[in-house]
Parts: structure tokens; C-alpha cells; sequence
């Protein structure tokens, strides 16, 4: 306990960083399932010491450089974070048409979304959150919208939904101010929100496949004696 008072918040925000890199890593190379690789991050991000991060690395196998290379274009390929958003406020509107912010990207720091009758795609995959919430305030009125996150992307999700669907709950609660994360509230009305969880670059299809994959592994392989 006393380690999490002595350690700077940028030394554990930066240990953090590289835990959550290497898990990506060991899961993309099959060394962890869907479910063990969700809790892992799940306490990355609630780690409070440097030692608490260790453990979560301490029994995989080592990344060889050749791997630690080519990590699945996971935070290591996106631009460095800013310290603080560009704008305070950012409109996205569609009325009856398809609106989608993909690649490299810049949200404000909170960011209504109307969408009537139309789509809208929202990708984080590529995208470089500073600290703190990036909040997604959503009325969706007989449309359909996508909000696409990678692994280490802290959400905390919830929403009304009224005649219509939300897909996709809160994956985790980022434990203080210096952890980016997507705060997502969502008013639905006969439409339907769903929030997605892939690896860079990996289509839908790709995704359900591989979750599929680790599933069948999981259910397959011999229970640990």
C-alpha cells in the first residue's frame, strides 16, 4: 500500500501504458483468452501500484522483440496523446444520412450525437483520448449508431432505451482523473446503440470469429488440475 503514495501518478499512468500494450500483445499471440484478457485490463486500469501491474505480466511468457514489434496497432500506433482536448464541445448530427469518423481523429471533450432516421459510426480504434472522460451524450430517434473502442479503452456505459436497443454495458470504471476513458449516455427511441470492442483494423466479421475461436479453446481445453 504504501508503494501507491510514493510512485508519481505519470511514472504509474506510463507503467500502466506498458502493461496494457503487452496484454494486447499476449493476446493477439493466443497466450490469453477473451475473458482473462478483459479481466487483466479490467485491473490495469484499477491498479494503484507498480507491483499490482507486474502481477498481472508475472506468469506470461516473455514478448520476443520480433512481437513487441508488431503489437496489433494497438496504442503504440496511434499519435501521442494531448494533454487536454481541442474543444470543449463537438456536434455530430445526422438527419436521414451516414456519418462516420474513423482513422485518426480528435473528439471534444463532450460530444452530443443526434441521429435521426440516418448512421453514425464512431471509431476510437485510431484515436489518442488525453486524461480524464471523453463523454458521448446520444439521441438516437429511429436510427442506428456504432461506437467502435479498443481493448485498453476504459467505457462506462449506460442509457435509456424505449423501444429500441443498447448493446455493448460498461466494461470497467477508470480509477481517477489521469486515465482516458469514454463515457457514453445514450437515449434511444425505436434505434438501436451498439458499443463494440475490436482489435485495430479487425472487421466485424473478424471479431465475432476470433471471440468465437477463443470460446470453442476455452470450452475444449482440459480443466487446470
Amino acid at each position: 500500500m504504501a508503494e501507491s503514495h510514493q510512485v508519481s501518478p505519470v511514472a504509474l499512468r506510463e507503467a500502466r501504458e506498458r502493461t496494457i500494450k503487452a496484454l494486447c500483445t499476449h493476446f493477439a499471440e493466443d497466450h490469453l483468452d477473451v475473458t482473462d484478457f478483459e479481466d487483466r485490463l479490467d485491473r490495469a486500469h484499477r491498479a494503484t501500484a507498480l507491483a499490482d501491474l507486474d502481477a498481472l505480466l508475472a506468469d506470461l511468457p516473455p514478448i520476443p522483440a520480433t512481437e513487441a514489434a508488431r503489437t496489433p496497432a494497438s496504442a503504440s500506433q496511434r499519435p501521442a496523446a494531448p494533454v487536454a482536448h481541442l474543444r470543449e464541445r463537438g456536434l455530430i448530427f445526422s438527419l436521414m444520412a451516414n456519418v462516420t469518423r474513423r482513422g485518426v481523429w480528435a473528439p471534444a471533450r463532450r460530444n452530443p450525437v443526434f441521429c435521426c432516421m440516418g448512421g453514425v459510426v464512431l471509431d476510437f480504434r485510431e484515436v489518442a483520448l488525453p486524461p480524464g472522460p471523453t463523454e458521448i451524450d446520444i439521441f438516437c430517434l429511429m436510427g442506428g449508431i456504432e461506437i467502435i473502442v479498443p481493448p485498453d479503452l476504459a467505457v462506462d456505459a449506460s442509457g435509456i432505451p424505449i423501444m429500441g436497443e443498447i448493446k455493448g454495458a460498461a466494461r470497467w470504471v477508470p480509477p481517477g482523473p489521469d486515465v482516458p476513458s469514454l463515457r457514453i449516455n445514450a437515449v434511444v427511441i425505436m434505434g438501436a446503440v451498439e458499443i463494440s470492442v475490436r482489435l485495430p483494423g479487425e472487421s466485424k466479421r473478424d471479431a465475432m470469429r476470433r471471440i468465437r475461436e477463443e470460446r470453442q479453446r476455452k470450452r475444449l481445453s482440459p480443466p487446470s488440475v
